[in-house]
């Protein structure tokens, strides 16, 4: 599956100018993570060490974060647009991750696991933040839709 372009991805998240401005000012730290996950640390400014949130990633859009400013401020937070608006980090995330025989790690291309199709009666919704609506489910998909039900 093929990450839509930033500017598509930006769209659909509900952020501030404020917010895309910091995003794309400040400097982070990516690590991609199995399972649609993207481990975020800003390095613009002494922060204690180990603060590291977790974006999560379905379909090629970022759908939710573990910062403290995701929970509590309407729309998404820096870190999410941060992911958003750095294609290689989308488009990394959207593939998936192999162990080679030597320790390293490639990118291949994940087979189509129709994570981005959704059946007819989708009824996810915003606010859905950890399980998806039960035909989602019966299909055997782990995430709310990250757009709340449109298709």
């Amino acid at each position: 599956m093929s990450a839509l372009p930033s500017s598509e991805v930006l769209d659909t998240l509900d952020a501030t100018s404020t917010i895309e401005k910091r995003a794309s000012w400040e400097g982070f730290e990516f690590t991609i993570l199995e399972g649609g996950k993207v481990e975020v640390v800003n390095k613009s400014y002494d922060a204690p060490e180990g603060v590291t949130y977790t974006v999560y990633v379905e379909g090629g859009i970022p759908f939710s974060c573990t910062c403290t400013a995701f929970d509590y401020q309407d729309g998404s937070c820096k870190h999410m647009v941060a992911v958003a608006i750095r294609e290689p980090v989308l488009k990394a995330v959207s593939a998936v991750s192999t162990l080679k025989t030597d320790g390293g790690v490639t990118v291949e291309e994940a087979e189509s696991d129709h994570s981005d199709q959704r059946p007819e009666d989708c009824d996810c919704t915003p606010l859905m933040e950890v399980l998806p609506c039960w035909p989602c489910y019966a299909d055997a998909l782990e995430a709310p839709h990250p757009i709340g039900g449109e298709k």
